[in-house]
């Protein structure tokens, strides 16, 4: 019985060697019977040889002791895994006096300005939106959190298993009394006036939890429990205060209850915030973002749950509070609400207890971070109430190296993660609803797009084709004032409307600045058609292109939904065409046309300002690309480069079959101080040309005749750089001429130049007769960096007569504007 058993032991762990040694060698089928062959052929012509199954026995012999001492490691490691999580879960407390010397150290200078930065917009907006009845309106006026650093780990550090992720937990400890918030507020009725809220101490303390995730490329933290919170007001006088310095009713009991909810709400457990810790830093940062969200399925719904659910929270009902909805032996109808802040999507309805939507939503996302919601509410498509039964979250954030972070609450409040590389990579999550038992939802995640402060994208090479050009814009360009915009308002598709009829009767307000515009009213339909164009003067500084939708009532009109369209990055003469998905609205998406165009009351100032460059030409030549992206279907691309300098156009040859093309080609154009752009173009016969890539060529600022040669990134695609050297051409003649003025100015400067040139003669002929070489040539050297620092000295002079003519044009530009009428809102 014994050596049967051991029979079988051993040929079940020969058959696991042999399917080891075919996974790591997936060629060894093929070989074994080769080598029977040469085996025979062996047999055949020496008899007495048996050098291949010698050879064979101890190639097998040493992978046999590799496979042994593999399956050791394993063993082993899981092992001192049993052990780590059932025997010793806590580690010993280690001090950690070292970390709070550091945090003095770089506080001040360093994360003090840069957390105070990151802070004050975020509480402003949220005392803004949670502020008290007593408040009418609340201005942050200054925001800093003092030098004085919080308190990690005074009583030592040490790490705690949790399931199977280990977690390290210190003690949090903030009290300071050199915070300086100062909160400027106009108070309502009956007390009416104005008054100072100053923030001068705040008390946190808790025990914070740090989990590493993704191999180490972030941080997880969060506090364990919902940490103590006390705040200091005080309520200041002058600088604009009409009450007296008194204290005002509910102001200090109002700020620590809209603290502790934010971070019980954002980094309280199972709730965590993410602290990126990327290779490689791009500086840039992400301002807003496309993605899209296919809601998949749930699976293991729990019936029991569900009711449960419903009897402890029979407030939580999505459209009404006080809604019922009886509960039979089986699970009604269910269906997901996606939201994104104020954007909201739902999916169709599904009768089962692992119900399958696989419903795909394009959702805008604004800042670096964002919170995916799903809601699983149950009802019907004709149901008026429909009830709230649990709910997920994903969390997301822009990561420097140009990727992103995915995590959400897992299973018994552990962690899931997840890591995209660049933008298109899809992300596919499990995620446990929040009730305990209550079942999974399945979701995939595609990162469209992230939009960058300085107006250029990171975009998906995979995107749909009406998501193609950014809605945010695609380009680095600056703005640049003195021009019309002109925007159309297509169609729309997918209005909701709360008329039990259905019926609805859309029209569109835009509000750009302080102008407002409004398109006609089309009736009793959902996909309305407008193709109205409205035209406004561009403004600078990131200025958002408002959107509300209305349904035309007779008594009260009402709002169907609501978007913000960044216009940053347009280019004059191309057209974005993009289709915006309302906010604050289950459906809807409005298609507009955006243009930009130069303003005809500017045409003078452009003309004036462009005079000056009408003495000469600009020489582009174009060298060489490189890392373009593929556009045929063999793996390379026929490209060529078509340069737009204002209104004239001219392309160079087509490169055949490469990824990397050569041109070696000079184009001229006349210095008019237009706008220089290359578009890098896919040659094609017959089918239309594709674009690989755009870029903007910044020249103005060039002194005359002085050669720039770089590489410049290409825009609007994955990878792409192109080699340019611009001069601006000026006849010697005339060079000569416009520098004689500017050299005036340094004459003095020249002068003392030149007597130290003699001096310098005059000691290195004494130095020689001494023979000190050494010295002589160190005197040599000395001179030469003289005519270094003169022709620096020169080329400074002609930057700053360059600078100073643009400030002069902008002075003569602004007087002209403050002194025509301004356009009156409407």
């Amino acid at each position: 019985m014994n050596r049967k058993r051991m029979r079988n032991l051993y040929a079940k762990e020969a058959v696991e060697f042999l399917n080891h040694v075919i996974e790591e060698k997936p060629l060894l089928p093929f070989l074994i019977p080769l080598g029977f062959f040469a085996w025979a052929i062996e047999r055949w012509l020496v008899p007495f040889s048996n050098w291949i199954p010698m050879a064979f026995a101890v190639w097998a012999t040493i992978e046999y002791g590799r496979f042994q001492r593999q399956l050791l490691i394993e063993r082993m490691n899981r092992r001192w895994k049993q052990l780590i999580l059932h025997s010793t879960p806590v580690t010993p407390l280690e001090p950690c006096a070292w970390l709070n010397k550091i945090l003095m150290e770089v506080w001040p200078n360093y994360m003090e300005p840069k957390l105070s930065y990151k802070f004050s917009s975020m509480v402003e907006r949220r005392l803004k939106d949670r502020k008290p009845k007593l408040i009418e309106k609340l201005e942050l006026q200054e925001f800093s959190l003092g030098s004085c650093p919080p308190n990690l780990g005074q009583h030592g550090v040490h790490w705690v298993t949790l399931g199977e992720q280990s977690v390290m937990r210190l003690d949090f400890d903030w009290d300071t009394n050199e915070m300086s918030v100062l909160l400027l507020a106009k108070l309502a009725k009956p007390l009416m006036g104005t008054a100072r809220i100053v923030i001068n101490s705040i008390h946190i303390k808790g025990d914070v939890l740090i989990t590493p995730i993704l191999d180490g490329q972030a941080l997880l933290y969060s506090f364990e429990s919902t940490p103590e919170v006390r705040i200091g007001v005080a309520f200041g006088s002058g600088n604009g205060q009409t009450l007296p310095a008194t204290e005002l009713p509910g102001v200090s009991t109002w700020l620590v209850r809209i603290l502790t909810e934010t971070l019980a709400k954002m980094m309280v457990e199972p709730r965590r915030a993410c602290f990126s810790l990327p290779s490689t830093d791009l500086r840039k940062k992400a301002v807003g973002g496309l993605i899209s969200v296919t809601v998949v399925s749930a699976s293991n719904l729990n019936l029991n749950s569900v009711k449960r659910n419903i009897e402890e929270s029979p407030e939580s009902s999505l459209v009404s509070s006080q809604c019922s909805v009886s509960l039979g032996n089986q699970i009604e109808q269910t269906f997901i609400e996606v939201e994104l802040g104020n954007l909201s999507r739902k999916t169709n309805f599904s009768r089962s207890s692992n119900p399958t939507w696989n419903s795909v939503f394009n959702l805008v996302m604004h800042g670096d971070t964002g919170i995916i919601r799903f809601h699983l509410c149950e009802g019907g498509p004709s149901s008026v109430k429909l009830n709230y039964l649990s709910s997920c979250e994903i969390k997301m954030k822009y990561v420097a190296d140009d990727s992103t972070t995915f995590w959400a609450i897992g299973p018994k409040s552990g962690v899931l993660a997840k890591h995209a590389e660049n933008c298109g990579q899809e992300v596919e999550m499990v995620i446990p609803f929040e009730d305990t038992n209550f079942g999974e939802l399945t979701v995939r995640l595609v990162l469209k797009e992230w939009q960058f402060s300085d107006g250029s994208a990171t975009m998906s090479s995979s995107s749909d084709g009406q998501f193609q050009s950014s809605i945010y814009g695609s380009s680095s360009m600056q703005l640049r004032t003195g021009r019309k915009l002109s925007i159309t308002v297509v169609e729309g598709r997918d209005l909701t409307t709360k008329d039990k009829s259905g019926k609805c009767d859309p029209y569109v307000k835009l509000e750009y600045g302080k102008v407002l515009q409004k398109t006609k009213t089309v009736y009793h339909t959902t996909t309305p058609v407008w193709n109205q164009t409205f035209e406004f003067d561009e403004i600078g500084g990131g200025e958002y292109l408002k959107i509300k939708c209305y349904n035309a009532e007779k008594i009260s009109d009402e709002n169907v939904g609501s978007a913000r369209v960044s216009l940053e990055g347009l280019l004059e003469g191309s057209c974005r065409d993009v289709w915006i998905p309302l906010e604050k609205a289950n459906s809807g998406e409005l298609r507009l046309q955006i243009q930009v165009a130069k303003n005809n009351a500017h045409e003078g100032y452009w003309n004036s300002s462009q005079r000056s460059f009408s003495a000469g030409w600009v020489e582009v030549v174009l060298i060489e690309a490189r890392d373009l992206i593929a556009a045929d279907l063999r793996g390379t691309s026929d490209p060529y480069v078509r340069v737009h300098y204002g209104n004239l156009k001219k392309r160079t040859k087509v490169i055949y079959k490469t990824l990397n093309p050569q041109w070696h080609q000079t184009l001229e154009f006349p210095d008019t101080g237009s706008r220089l752009v290359l578009h890098v173009k896919d040659h094609n016969a017959v089918l239309p040309e594709t674009n690989i890539g755009d870029c903007a060529v910044e020249y103005e600022m060039l002194p005359p005749n002085q050669v720039a040669d770089k590489w410049i990134p290409l825009q609007g695609v994955r990878s792409g750089e192109i080699h340019v050297r611009v001069t601006r051409r000026i006849p010697e003649h005339q060079n000569k001429q416009k520098i004689s003025g500017r050299v005036s100015s340094l004459s003095k400067a020249l002068k003392i130049s030149g007597k130290m040139r003699e001096i310098l003669k005059n000691h290195q002929g004494l130095v020689a007769d001494g023979q000190l070489e050494g010295l002589s040539s160190a005197l040599n050297e000395l001179e030469s960096a003289e005519d270094a620092q003169e022709d620096y000295i020169l080329s400074l002079e002609r930057e700053k007569t360059l600078l100073v003519n643009k400030i002069n044009d902008l002075g003569h530009e602004i007087m002209r504007s403050s002194s025509s009428p301004s356009s009156l809102p409407y």
